[in-house]
């Protein structure tokens, strides 16, 4: 989703007679202590039922037809999806359709739920500012994994490794093979020995190059915010050789944990 795109068209949108925009922002968080037993299902029932008793009452036939049509519509998409729920589900809709936007999101929520002339869109645009284009930076001596990612989701990852033959980063695609310390140097205590006496003479020449790849990929995809993980060393000479503003160093030994734990620790 570009969030940026959608608030830009969501805010020209008014509709005047029965024919409003529903807006849901929808917590579903498996993780939350108040959703352990679905409630989130009770809270989506309860707010859709309040609009349609609302209405009844108003004995506007034309405005309870139209929320009716939404409602199926936002009924149907969160039952063919709930295998694929995640902590949040956004939807704005309208009955003729020509305001259709539904997203499952890896964000916590609160419950909102609207049907007026405008669309809601402060809870979007908080998103915006809290989970903007993020690069997590994981370094490990000689592997870099970087995850690409945008309102808390995981929009790609990448690898470098160092080639010590050649003295050159490589990008790897796909899983890394391996573990820090042994690519390319095979795992006899003599080859590992003699990469430690050759990573304290050129670290600092090594990651210079490999920052200035770093770099180019935050300006490329436009990252607004920074992480770099790993131990004290690796990760503050890192630091120390890029352009690009780091927004934290967090002091831990991450690069062979799971994606999904990473984006939790770092941007929980």
């Amino acid at each position: 989703m570009d969030i940026n795109a959608k608030l830009k068209e969501l805010e020209s949108v008014n509709r005047e007679n029965g024919n409003k925009v529903f807006t849901m922002y929808l917590n579903t968080d498996p993780a939350d202590p108040d959703q352990q037993g679905g409630e989130w299902k009770i809270h989506f029932k309860n707010g859709m039922r309040n609009f349609e008793s609302y209405l009844k009452e108003g004995d506007n036939k034309e405005e309870l037809n139209n929320f009716q049509a939404v409602k199926k519509k936002v009924d149907r998409f969160i039952k063919e999806n709930e295998q694929q729920q995640q902590k949040g589900i956004i939807v704005f809709a309208t009955a003729d359709e020509e305001v259709w936007y539904a997203e499952i999101v890896q964000i916590r929520l609160e419950n909102e739920f609207y049907w007026q002339e405008t669309p809601e869109l402060d809870q979007l645009r908080k998103l915006k500012e809290s989970y903007p284009k993020t690069g997590i930076i994981l370094v490990q001596q000689n592997q870099i994994k970087i995850i690409d990612s945008y309102l808390n989701q995981i929009e790609g990852t990448f690898s470098y490794e160092l080639d010590v033959e050649t003295d050159t980063w490589r990008v790897m695609q796909g899983p890394r093979k391996g573990t820090a310390g042994t690519t390319g140097l095979g795992s006899t205590n003599m080859q590992t020995d003699k990469f430690e006496a050759r990573y304290e003479v050129n670290q600092h020449r090594w990651y210079k190059e490999v920052a200035s790849k770093i770099d180019k990929q935050a300006k490329d995809r436009n990252w607004k915010k920074i992480y770099v993980v790993g131990e004290n060393g690796v990760s503050n000479v890192l630091t120390d050789q890029m352009n690009k503003p780091v927004d934290e160093i967090i002091q831990k030994n991450m690069l062979d944990h799971e994606e999904s734990k990473v984006m939790h620790e770092v941007l929980g």
